[in-house]
């Protein structure tokens, strides 16, 4: 029986294995999310029967119009260096994007939202923003991964609302500036094709005048919401299920998308921050056209072909197809082709194969990855900060350390911790032992006192 029996040492080991040492945030799914995030993928399967019948009508355009003959020559004569150096300029895009997330949300020290949870939720919407309508898919499933990575549907909703209106500022501000630098080589070149331009911009100004006025001032967007959601459910345009559906999002989503924002407006350094990072992807991505043209041996313009790439991702943006099908096209051929020449065709399709493609394809297997629930962003980059300011300040330990949030172990006494009642029963034996030691002391002193005065 006895033998049977565990020591304590023995049931406390027993105990530790099965309590996990690592407590994770709860990542569960809600089934709106999931259904969401599927109806996407059936979008994608559509797009790419699509994108098949464009690539058939593309190549019997080549062969009717006789231009074989200068695409095989044009492809033949391509400099690969260059090519690769355009593709290493689009995966920054990619890491600007995961960087810019993470200045979103590096702030809060509770955000359970990890690096490799992040770079799923930028590929997903590299991915879905190429193969579904007027980029439809890409925020479901950005914000399923957000609420699989442990934020609340709200949460996640939010800080994607968020991140998007920064990246359509973004777009505007950055057609804005090359209009400035570039405004007269465009009207100069196109002539009055620039006011198609012109509009593509004033039309980006007014949708992202139209995302900060629900931000800043969610009230009015409401009532008007409900007015019109009233209005069209009465005469039977809505029906009633998709009535409380929208509903509901008018009235929650939008109040939540409004003071997430204001939250994030008020660290005015880390807002800042993040719209320079998202002013250094679309950089990385207006840039291709210029690595395409270098490819061919061509002068090139790096700053006008950052100007010409700006406007044609507008003109692609206003396209309610996957990737702007079509608009890619004939923007591609009137913005370029006075660059290319006879390598329009070629240029274009290196182009799009970089910028389209070859996205897609390297997103897809990046879209399952997963953080495993450790210290939060915020947590992990002050550690990080705080260990190289000590290290250029030479200033890594000792007070300064203990000061600054660090652990400073210096050798003691053995001292033995005792919870509960315990610990003050051990305190009082403490003292108690202390004081019979003095009274030892005292007592031997004056017998030894005693005896000096026997003597």
């Amino acid at each position: 029986m006895a033998a049977d029996e565990k020591s304590p040492r023995e049931a406390k080991k027993a105990a530790a294995k099965k309590v996990p040492l690592k407590v994770s945030a709860v990542r569960s799914v809600s089934p709106e999310d999931s259904a969401a995030d599927k109806k996407s993928l059936g979008q994608v399967r559509k797009t790419f029967i699509f994108l098949g019948f464009v690539a058939i009508a593309y190549a019997a355009y080549l062969v009717f119009s006789g231009q074989v003959d200068e695409f095989v020559t044009s492809l033949a004569g391509v400099d690969l260096a260059w090519i690769t150096a355009g593709v290493i300029c689009f995966l920054f895009y990619y890491v600007f994007g995961v960087v810019a997330y993470a200045l979103s949300i590096i702030a809060d020290p509770d955000n359970p939202v990890g690096i490799r949870d992040l770079m799923s939720v930028e590929a997903s919407g590299v991915f879905f923003m190429r193969l579904t309508p007027n980029s439809a898919g890409a925020p479901p499933a950005q914000i399923y991964r957000l609420t699989r990575a442990g934020l609340s549907v709200g949460e996640a909703s939010a800080l994607n609302f968020t991140r998007t209106v920064l990246y359509e500022a973004g777009e505007g501000v950055f057609a804005a500036i090359m209009l400035v630098f570039c405004g007269g080589y465009f009207y100069e070149t196109f002539g009055d094709v620039t006011l198609v331009g012109l509009f593509l911009f004033g039309f980006k100004v007014v949708q992202v005048g139209a995302m900060l006025f629900l931000c800043l001032f969610p009230k009015p967007v409401v009532a008007i919401g409900n007015w019109a959601l009233r209005f069209a459910n009465r005469r039977r345009w809505l029906k009633d299920d998709k009535y409380e559906q929208w509903y509901e999002m008018v009235n929650t989503q939008v109040v939540k998308f409004s003071a997430a924002f204001k939250r994030s407006a008020k660290n005015v350094r880390e807002m800042l921050l993040t719209m320079a990072v998202t002013l250094l992807q679309l950089g990385c991505m207006y840039a291709l056209p210029w690595f395409v043209l270098r490819a061919f041996g061509e002068p090139a313009d790096f700053l006008i072909c950052l100007a010409s790439g700006s406007m044609l991702e507008l003109l692609i943006n206003a396209v309610p197809l996957p990737g702007g099908a079509g608009g890619a096209e004939v923007g591609f051929a009137i913005l370029f082709q006075g660059m290319y020449g006879v390598h329009t065709t070629a240029g274009f399709v290196i182009w799009r194969a970089v910028e389209y493609l070859l996205p897609v394809l390297i997103a897809a297997p990046c879209m399952g990855m997963r953080s495993k629930g450790g210290e939060s962003l915020n947590r992990r980059w002050n550690r990080f900060r705080k260990r190289v300011v000590g290290f250029v300040t030479g200033r890594g330990g000792g007070k300064r350390a203990t000061a600054r949030g660090g652990v400073t172990v210096k050798p003691k006494a053995k001292k033995v911790v005792v919870s509960g009642a315990g610990a003050k029963a051990g305190g009082s034996d403490v003292q108690a032992r202390i004081a019979a030691g003095k009274a030892a002391a005292a007592a031997k002193k004056e017998a030894a006192e005693k005896d000096g005065a026997a003597e």
